[in-house]
């Protein structure tokens, strides 16, 4: 009996590691030796993503999906930057720091990858649409 209770304990203890704090949203704040940077990266639903990039006047929303992906459907507005390409972090770095960038791809991988890559490169707002164009379409 104390053996399956130590299995059950590890488990639970397991799950719990394995679940990240604050996955939805994350501000970070970047110091560096003559300023601080703060950032704002926020996972946001279908209804979120929308009603922000609504409210956005000129709102920077990059497609990170392959151009045969975006060719089959895409947010109207959106720029298709491919994930895969070989100039793709030069392709970010010439994005406007200082305004909100929205991201998605077709479930939600690379787009994290995407944003997480955009806060380490020092923009100011990020958000991700967490269910991706899947999520979008349905």
């Amino acid at each position: 009996m104390k053996v399956f209770n130590l299995i059950t304990l590890l488990a639970c203890l397991q799950l719990v590691a394995c679940q990240s704090p604050g996955s939805n949203n994350s501000k970070a704040t970047t110091t560096d030796t003559q300023k601080t940077v703060s950032s704002i990266y926020e996972r946001l639903d279908v209804q979120q993503f929308q009603t922000k990039l609504t409210a956005e006047k000129k709102p920077q929303l990059i497609d990170v999906r392959t151009p045969e992906e975006y060719a089959q459907g895409n947010i109207k507005g959106s720029v298709n930057l491919n994930f895969y390409d070989a100039d793709f972090d030069k392709n970010l770095s010439q994005l406007d720091k200082t305004k909100a960038v929205f991201v998605y791809c077709q479930s939600g991988k690379r787009s994290r990858k995407t944003a997480e890559k955009l806060q380490q490169m020092g923009f100011k707002e990020i958000y991700e649409l967490k269910t991706g164009y899947m999520g979008w379409e349905h």
